[in-house]
């Protein structure tokens, strides 16, 4: 899968593939002393994602939100044998699922820990994923490059969504690489200084 490798060091890969009709990326997040990995949003093109799932050993898939172009191919997913983890907040959203993600815990993938950061305001319960002891960040459709996002859906909150950039992801060092739900990678220290040009402009 050379054609859809993202990021790469010593201890991990980083696959990326953007699917569906508002290019969603995917990412996954494979470990490669174990060769464990999981699969961050099964949005769409069910089996470009489960060709990924097989070839890169894929546990699991992590859902950032419940919006409809994050979720498309999750009975697919699910029916091929892979458990589906989702917020309390936004399992509702979801056609099905296997787990509930709770904030602030952490998550194995081969030596690789992943740990859950809730970050409400895209949706209620919106979650970002940062690899511990990297600096490495999935923020799914809470941060992107240029500012927070969309909050004019239903659940969305954009004092929420400021709140939870601000306190959660903010706080993480500058050089903490973002790679966001749709388009391109950022950094932490690129987008910080912005913040209070994101609140004069309320979105």
């Amino acid at each position: 899968m050379a054609g859809t490798l993202h990021h790469a060091d010593t201890d991990l890969e980083i696959h990326k593939i953007v699917v569906g009709p508002v290019d969603n990326n995917v990412f996954v997040l494979r470990c490669r002393h174990t060769g464990d990995a999981v699969l961050l949003d099964a949005a769409n093109e069910h089996e470009r994602l489960l060709d990924l799932c097989k070839t890169l050993n894929v546990r699991t898939v992590l859902e950032t939100h419940g919006h409809w172009d994050h979720i498309g191919a999750v009975t697919e997913v699910r029916d091929a044998g892979y458990d589906v983890g989702v917020t309390a907040a936004d399992a509702h959203m979801l056609p099905s699922y296997d787990y509930i993600l709770d904030d602030d815990t952490v998550i194995e993938v081969g030596r690789l820990k992943l740990r859950t950061i809730i970050t409400p305001g895209h949706t209620p319960g919106s979650i970002c994923f940062k690899v511990e002891d990297k600096p490495l960040l999935f923020s799914g459709d809470t941060l992107f490059p240029g500012g927070a996002g969309a909050t004019k859906f239903e659940g969305g909150s954009f004092e929420q969504i400021i709140e939870s950039i601000d306190r959660k992801l903010f706080t993480l060092d500058a050089e903490t690489i973002v790679m966001p739900g749709h388009g391109s990678d950022t950094k932490i220290g690129d987008e910080r200084p912005s913040l209070d040009e994101w609140i004069a402009r309320g979105w």
